[in-house]
């Protein structure tokens, strides 16, 4: 149980140090009339200092009228209008200071006669040229990766997870629960994505901490002798809860936003890639629970207490910061 404990403490840690970093910053480029397009720059922002990103256009666009500047939900929004010459279908875009953060950037084109386009820049690629056209690979590419990233850095998604590996405790109940995870959650979000349901993003996060500590509570209640139905039949807090994270998901795919002739594709791929960043989870835990076994000092009886107790007090700190948030 050490090495849960050690998971879940991590999961704690390096949730708060690096979650301004990884917040991906959103660029949208919208064409208004030939030539001429509104632009809108989101960046992460911790009080009121945001990430020193700036958007560097091609040579041929000047800036027309005054930019806007606000401060939402722990983001800098910045909204400017450009003239660019010849347009910007084949031009480059370049994120100025992206390769010496952690995060990504999602670029949104939306020209006046096609379908938009939805690009990911990263530290390591920090422009792009705006393509006149979009391959179904490159779609299926782009929200496959960030599906994955996604999922990663999703630290409650994955502190959740880990909740559910603690309270099943055999592979062949684990295959089972994680199966019911991903049909529930699959349920919701191309629900949410294709209009059906609609729901506040802000409530939604604020419940799932609260999946989170439920799932502690769990932990403890069947260590102690005394499960409920979700220890005995866990797979039913993992559908229920699935669809919960769902919503979850899709508020982050609205984030990004859906290229709109290819929404099918960007979805399908956009989930398989939360799917395998799952898998890559869960197998990168089972394979440090081996070898802890294997190799590690044996737990004392107590230890199984930490990673329960870890879960449900963060837990409960994320619901109550969530809920002042909606509150304010």
């Amino acid at each position: 149980m050490r090495v849960l404990l050690f998971l879940a403490a991590m999961l704690v840690a390096v949730a708060p140090v690096l979650s301004h970093e990884i917040r991906p910053a959103f660029l949208q480029i919208r064409e208004i009339e030939p030539s001429v397009y509104d632009l809108l720059w989101k960046t992460p922002a911790q009080g009121d200092m945001r990430l020193a990103l700036n958007v560097i256009l091609p040579e041929s666009c000047r800036d027309v009228g005054k930019e806007r500047a606000s401060l939402v939900d722990a983001a800098v929004i910045q909204h400017w209008r450009s003239s660019c010459e010849g347009g910007l279908p084949g031009k480059r875009i370049v994120i100025e200071n992206l390769e010496t953060t952690l995060t990504d950037v999602i670029l949104r084109f939306e020209p006046l006669s096609a379908s938009p386009k939805t690009l990911r820049l990263t530290g390591a690629a920090p422009h792009a040229v705006i393509p006149t056209r979009q391959s179904a690979w490159e779609v299926a590419d782009t929200y496959l990766r960030l599906g994955v990233e996604h999922i990663l850095f999703g630290f409650d998604h994955l502190l959740f997870v880990l909740c559910l590996l603690i309270l099943v405790g055999d592979l062949k109940r684990l295959v089972g629960v994680i199966t019911a995870f991903t049909v529930a959650h699959s349920i919701t979000l191309a629900g949410t994505t294709f209009g059906w349901l609609h729901l506040a993003s802000a409530p939604v996060e604020a419940c799932i901490a609260l999946s989170i500590a439920f799932l502690a509570a769990e932990i403890i209640k069947r260590r102690e002798g005394r499960p409920g139905a979700t220890g005995r039949w866990p797979w039913l807090a993992s559908f229920g809860f699935g669809l919960l994270h769902g919503l979850g998901f899709a508020s982050a795919l609205r984030d990004i936003g859906l290229p709109d002739d290819s929404v099918p594709l960007a979805l399908l791929f956009f989930n398989v890639g939360v799917e395998a960043g799952q898998v890559l989870f869960i197998c990168a835990v089972l394979a440090v629970m081996f070898l802890w076994r294997r190799f590690g000092p044996r737990a004392s009886p107590w230890e199984w207490r930490g990673p329960a107790y870890i879960a449900g007090i963060v837990a409960c700190f994320w619901f109550i910061e969530r809920t002042l948030h909606i509150m304010l």
